[in-house]
């Protein structure tokens, strides 16, 4: 795999950068300029300088992502099923997803909404109203989850605005942000940006990073400074062939993630989208590996194994069985060792 010859001062965003960064050789410049057109490529300073093991397949256009399947969803997990109105989703009686914007500081080639990240930009404001409205009026609703894109890519202004609007919601009890933003580009995480979070309401961010070699010096500064601050971390990771699909990976990703004070969240098992066949373990394939980690890990540094149904079904744990009943009132219990124990009902 080609390494970058030298850090560039701004991100990596096309076929010409992916050369000059020694990410690619002269001769790929049609096919990564291809591999462009079908999802835009963008690769962030700090991960430039995290290449290696681990981190290149996450953000570097391969072929591979040529190669269409008839399983494929342009929308694998269903957002549009449950669309009430632009940026706006609704899956979940208590819950809403807020599409703040669209852009993202880098492009995952495993992204499952490759379809409309990046082509779309900032919700408009006639839009956002109207999100707002609908939230104004459905009591029901305790949590929205700003998410894109990468919401954290907006400006400490924009930021600010967005959460003054929603704290004025009296209903909601929590504002939850899914971002890249800490890890791939920390220096965004500014005392402006942290003061935006400071509303009634508890926000909590969910950090997306899947291999401990992305935890840089300055990604773990910029954890510091929103711990600091009061913002309670999680984090979400997806279950990718060539990346951490292997017990190993993922405990030191976990454990990584712990010292820095970040309770690992969701292990997202990889979603149907387009080009990203090679990305895809089997569910029998994570099963194994979280039964692994169960045996090595404490429940603080495990995350829960998920998939999301096709078709806007919603997410639902798909982690290993431990429990098989036997006959009625008794069951048979698999430690995390492997021993089977029996269990009787009272």
């Amino acid at each position: 795999m080609p390494r970058p010859l030298r850090p560039l001062p701004r991100a990596v965003t096309g076929a010409d950068d992916l050369i000059a960064a020694g990410l690619a050789a002269p001769q790929d410049h049609a096919l990564m300029q291809r591999l462009g057109q079908e999802f835009r490529i963008r690769i962030s300073p700090e991960m430039l300088g995290a290449m290696g093991q681990g981190v290149t397949a996450q953000f570097l256009p391969d072929a591979k992502e040529l190669d269409h399947r008839p399983e494929q969803l342009s929308d694998p997990i269903g957002d549009d099923v449950h669309r009430i109105g632009k940026g706006l989703t609704h899956r979940y009686p208590d819950r809403v997803i807020l599409h703040a914007t669209q852009t993202c500081e880098v492009y995952c080639r495993f992204c499952f909404r490759r379809e409309k990240v990046g082509e779309e930009g900032i919700l408009p404001e006639a839009d956002l109203q109207a999100a707002l409205a609908y939230l104004h009026a459905t009591p029901a609703v305790r949590e929205v989850i700003l998410t894109g894109g990468d919401p954290l890519t907006l400006s400490p202004r924009r930021l600010t605005d967005l959460f003054a609007r929603l704290s004025e919601i009296p209903h909601l009890d929590a504002i939850r942000i899914h971002s890249r933003i800490p890890v791939v580009a920390p220096e965004r995480v500014t005392p402006q940006m942290l003061a935006a979070f400071d509303v009634p309401q508890a926000v909590w961010l969910v950090v997306h990073t899947n291999h401990a070699n992305e935890l840089t010096e300055n990604a773990r500064a910029a954890l510091r400074r929103l711990t600091a601050a009061g913002i309670p971390l999680l984090s979400q990771t997806v279950l990718l062939k060539g990346v951490n699909a292997d017990a190993d990976s993922l405990e030191a990703l976990f454990r990584a993630l712990i010292r820095n004070r970040v309770k690992p969240y969701y292990l997202h098992h990889c979603d149907l989208a387009p080009g990203t066949h090679h990305f895809r373990t089997t569910i029998a394939e994570g099963q194994a590996i979280m039964t692994a980690l169960r045996g090595r890990l404490s429940g603080t540094a495990l995350p829960t194994y998920v998939l999301d149904i096709p078709g806007g079904h919603g997410k639902v744990p798909i982690g290993p069985g431990y429990l098989e009943q036997t006959v009625a009132g008794q069951w048979r219990v698999t430690d995390p060792y492997g021993q089977s124990h029996l269990y009787t009902d009272p």
